[in-house]
Protein backbone atom coordinates (compact mmCIF):
# COMPACT_ATOMS: atom_id res chain seq x y z
CA UNK A 1 0.00 0.00 0.00
CA UNK A 2 1.51 3.08 -1.11
CA UNK A 3 2.37 6.45 1.27
CA UNK A 4 -0.05 9.34 1.25
CA UNK A 5 1.99 12.25 0.30
CA UNK A 6 1.75 14.17 3.64
CA UNK A 7 3.94 10.80 5.51
CA UNK A 8 6.28 11.63 2.78
CA UNK A 9 6.70 15.10 3.51
CA UNK A 10 6.95 14.74 7.54
CA UNK A 11 9.44 11.77 6.70
CA UNK A 12 11.54 14.52 4.84
CA UNK A 13 11.06 17.42 7.17
CA UNK A 14 12.70 15.01 10.10
CA UNK A 15 15.71 13.99 7.43
CA UNK A 16 16.34 17.45 6.99
CA UNK A 17 16.30 18.03 10.70
CA UNK A 18 18.66 15.72 11.34
CA UNK A 19 20.83 16.58 8.58
CA UNK A 20 20.88 19.87 9.80
CA UNK A 21 21.70 18.70 13.42
CA UNK A 22 24.81 17.05 11.77
CA UNK A 23 26.89 19.98 11.19
CA UNK A 24 26.77 21.31 14.60
CA UNK A 25 28.22 18.32 15.38
CA UNK A 26 31.29 18.40 13.67
CA UNK A 27 32.17 22.08 15.11
CA UNK A 28 31.41 19.97 18.79
CA UNK A 29 33.96 17.32 17.58
CA UNK A 30 36.68 19.68 16.64
CA UNK A 31 36.22 21.94 19.49
CA UNK A 32 36.61 18.88 21.49
CA UNK A 33 39.75 18.32 19.79
CA UNK A 34 40.97 21.77 20.72
CA UNK A 35 40.53 21.59 24.59
CA UNK A 36 42.12 18.70 24.68
CA UNK A 37 45.19 20.26 23.17
CA UNK A 38 44.57 23.01 25.80
CA UNK A 39 44.52 20.60 28.90
CA UNK A 40 47.39 19.06 27.37
CA UNK A 41 49.37 22.29 27.45
CA UNK A 42 48.08 23.08 30.73
CA UNK A 43 49.54 19.63 31.68
CA UNK A 44 52.64 20.83 30.44
CA UNK A 45 52.70 24.04 32.49
CA UNK A 46 51.76 22.22 36.06
CA UNK A 47 54.43 19.52 34.87
CA UNK A 48 57.26 22.78 34.69
CA UNK A 49 55.84 24.53 37.93
CA UNK A 50 56.56 21.58 39.68
CA UNK A 51 59.81 20.72 38.22
CA UNK A 52 60.57 24.13 39.84
CA UNK A 53 58.55 24.22 42.95
CA UNK A 54 61.42 21.20 44.12
CA UNK A 55 64.21 22.67 43.34
CA UNK A 56 63.62 26.44 45.00
CA UNK A 57 64.62 24.61 48.37
CA UNK A 58 68.21 23.92 47.39
CA UNK A 59 68.91 27.20 45.44
CA UNK A 60 70.62 30.14 45.07
CA UNK A 61 69.17 33.54 46.00
CA UNK A 62 69.82 34.65 42.16
CA UNK A 63 68.44 31.54 41.02
CA UNK A 64 65.39 31.74 43.32
CA UNK A 65 64.71 34.92 41.67
CA UNK A 66 65.11 33.58 38.15
CA UNK A 67 62.75 30.39 39.24
CA UNK A 68 60.45 33.53 40.60
CA UNK A 69 60.36 34.89 37.10
CA UNK A 70 59.56 31.74 35.62
CA UNK A 71 56.62 30.76 37.88
CA UNK A 72 55.01 34.22 37.14
CA UNK A 73 55.49 33.48 33.07
CA UNK A 74 53.97 29.85 33.66
CA UNK A 75 51.05 31.73 35.96
CA UNK A 76 50.23 33.79 32.92
CA UNK A 77 50.55 31.53 30.90
CA UNK A 78 48.26 29.23 32.82
CA UNK A 79 45.39 31.88 32.51
CA UNK A 80 45.78 31.91 28.78
CA UNK A 81 45.14 28.32 29.06
CA UNK A 82 42.14 28.54 31.72
CA UNK A 83 40.52 31.25 29.11
CA UNK A 84 40.67 29.01 26.14
CA UNK A 85 39.25 26.07 27.75
CA UNK A 86 36.66 27.92 29.60
CA UNK A 87 35.80 29.57 25.66
CA UNK A 88 35.97 26.50 24.61
CA UNK A 89 33.88 24.35 26.77
CA UNK A 90 31.44 27.59 26.39
CA UNK A 91 31.49 27.42 23.12
CA UNK A 92 30.88 23.48 22.82
CA UNK A 93 27.87 24.30 25.23
CA UNK A 94 26.60 26.95 22.84
CA UNK A 95 26.91 24.60 20.32
CA UNK A 96 24.73 21.36 21.89
CA UNK A 97 22.28 24.40 23.09
CA UNK A 98 22.25 25.24 19.21
CA UNK A 99 21.13 21.36 18.28
CA UNK A 100 18.86 21.50 21.13
CA UNK A 101 16.90 24.55 19.27
CA UNK A 102 17.09 23.54 16.39
CA UNK A 103 14.87 20.33 17.50
CA UNK A 104 12.84 22.65 19.08
CA UNK A 105 12.39 24.72 16.11
CA UNK A 106 11.43 21.83 14.10
CA UNK A 107 8.69 20.45 16.36
CA UNK A 108 8.00 24.65 17.13
CA UNK A 109 7.45 25.12 13.32
CA UNK A 110 10.40 27.56 13.28
CA UNK A 111 9.63 29.62 16.19
CA UNK A 112 12.91 29.23 17.86
CA UNK A 113 15.38 30.26 14.13
CA UNK A 114 16.80 33.36 15.94
CA UNK A 115 17.55 31.21 19.10
CA UNK A 116 19.45 28.81 16.96
CA UNK A 117 21.23 31.65 14.98
CA UNK A 118 21.91 33.26 18.46
CA UNK A 119 23.41 29.99 20.19
CA UNK A 120 25.79 28.74 16.97
CA UNK A 121 26.60 32.61 16.73
CA UNK A 122 27.45 31.86 20.54
CA UNK A 123 29.30 28.77 19.60
CA UNK A 124 31.20 30.29 16.60
CA UNK A 125 32.20 33.22 18.51
CA UNK A 126 33.44 31.61 21.95
CA UNK A 127 35.60 29.07 19.63
CA UNK A 128 37.64 32.05 17.75
CA UNK A 129 38.22 33.67 21.69
CA UNK A 130 39.73 30.30 22.62
CA UNK A 131 41.51 29.98 19.61
CA UNK A 132 42.63 33.57 20.28
CA UNK A 133 43.73 32.78 24.24
CA UNK A 134 45.29 29.77 22.85
CA UNK A 135 47.31 31.67 20.24
CA UNK A 136 48.54 33.97 22.85
CA UNK A 137 49.60 31.22 25.06
CA UNK A 138 51.64 29.69 22.30
CA UNK A 139 53.42 32.52 21.27
CA UNK A 140 54.49 32.96 25.30
CA UNK A 141 55.40 30.05 25.41
CA UNK A 142 57.66 30.55 21.95
CA UNK A 143 58.97 33.29 23.45
CA UNK A 144 60.02 32.54 26.75
CA UNK A 145 61.80 29.30 24.80
CA UNK A 146 63.66 31.70 22.36
CA UNK A 147 64.75 33.99 25.64
CA UNK A 148 66.17 30.92 27.19
CA UNK A 149 67.90 29.82 24.21
CA UNK A 150 69.58 33.16 24.22
CA UNK A 151 70.52 32.64 27.40
CA UNK A 152 72.03 29.27 27.06
CA UNK A 153 69.88 27.69 29.71
CA UNK A 154 70.30 24.11 28.75
CA UNK A 155 66.71 22.60 29.73
CA UNK A 156 64.73 24.59 27.21
CA UNK A 157 61.10 24.62 27.94
CA UNK A 158 59.09 22.20 26.17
Amino acid sequence: MPLSPPAFAKLDDVAHTIQLALTPVFLLSGIGTLINVFTSRLARVADQVDRIAETVARASDSEKAQMSHRLDRLRVRSHALDAAVILGAVGGSATCAAVITLFYGALRNGVAASMLYGFFALAILCTIAALGAFTYEMLLASRFLRLRIARGEADAER
